[in-house]
C-alpha cells in the first residue's frame, strides 16, 4: 500500500528565523503522526535551518527546484549536487515555474534525470491551465506532461518519484477541483500514462498527490479518494493549525 504524502511549499516566504519557529512549532504537533511522510520545502535560504530543526523529527526536507548541470555559468541557479547536500527531496516542474520562468517539459526531464543520477525524490508537477480546462484539454496536457517529463528515466526509479497533480486554475485561487473530479483526472491521465510507460505494477508503486487551494476543510474530501495519495500544499502550509490538521486528515 502506497504510504500516504503531504509537501508543504512555502515558495518565497519566510527569513531564516521564521522558518525555524514554524517548523519547529509544526514538527512538535506531528511528531506522533508516523502513518504519514511528512516534507517541508522551504526557500533555499532556509533549507540547512529547516534540515538541522528537523533532525529528530520524522519529516524530511525539499527544495523547491535545481538546475540540471552540476556546475557551470548558470549564475542564480543551484546544482543537484547542492541540492543533495541539503535535503532529499526536490520541486520540479511547478507551474510558477512553468509560468514566470521558462520551465518547459524537456528542462523538467532533463531535470529529472539529474535527480536520478543524484538519488533525490522528485515531486514532479503536472497541471493544465484554466483555458486548457476550459477548452477540454486536460486530458492531452495532463497526458502529455507526464509522459515528456519522465521519459527515459529507469523503471526502478519511476516508482519512486512523486507526482502532483496541480490544476493551475485551482492554486492560489481558492477553487480547488473536487475530488471525484481530481481522482479521475489522477487516475485516468496520470497513471494510466505512466502504465504505458512503465507497466501497471510501477503506476500503482508510484504516489500521486493533488495540489491547488487545498485546505484543513477540504482535504479530507481528496484523500478519502482510491489515487489521490496526499497534497502539496501551498499556502495553507505556512499556517500551524491549518497544516497540521491537513496531515491529521488521513
Amino acid at each position: 500500500m502506497r504510504k500516504p504524502f503531504v509537501a508543504g511549499n512555502w515558495k518565497m516566504n519566510k527569513t531564516i528565523a521564521e522558518a525555524r519557529e514554524l517548523v519547529e512549532k509544526m514538527s512538535a504537533e506531528i511528531k506522533d503522526v508516523a502513518t504519514v511522510e511528512k516534507v517541508f520545502c522551504p526557500p533555499f535560504t532556509a533549507l540547512a535551518t529547516v534540515r538541522d530543526a528537523l533532525k529528530n523529527a520524522e519529516c524530511g526536507v525539499g527544495a523547491q527546484n535545481m538546475h540540471w548541470e552540476e556546475k557551470g555559468a548558470f549564475t542564480g541557479e543551484v546544482a543537484p549536487n547542492m541540492v543533495k547536500e541539503l535535503c532529499e527531496y526536490v520541486i520540479l516542474g511547478h507551474s510558477e515555474r512553468r509560468a514566470y520562468f521558462g520551465e518547459t517539459d524537456a528542462t523538467v526531464n532533463k531535470k529529472l534525470h539529474a535527480a536520478q543520477k543524484h538519488a533525490l525524490v522528485p515531486i514532479v508537477c503536472v497541471g493544465e491551465t484554466l483555458d486548457e480546462y476550459e477548452s477540454d484539454r486536460t486530458q492531452e496536457i495532463v497526458s502529455s506532461q507526464t509522459r515528456l517529463g519522465l521519459a527515459g528515466v529507469s523503471a526502478d526509479y519511476a516508482a519512486k518519484i512523486v507526482v502532483a497533480y496541480e490544476p493551475v486554475w485551482a492554486i492560489g485561487t481558492g477553487k480547488a477541483s473536487t475530488g471525484a473530479a481530481a481522482n479521475a483526472v489522477i487516475k485516468d491521465f496520470i497513471r494510466s500514462t505512466i502504465a504505458d510507460l512503465y507497466g501497471a505494477e510501477t503506476a500503482q508503486a508510484v504516489r500521486v498527490l493533488y495540489g491547488g487551494s487545498v485546505t484543513a476543510s477540504n482535504a479530507k474530501e481528496f484523500f478519502t479518494q482510491p489515487d489521490i495519495d496526499g497534497a502539496l500544499v501551498g499556502g495553507a502550509s505556512l499556517k500551524l493549525d491549518e497544516f497540521v490538521s491537513i496531515i491529521k486528515a488521513f
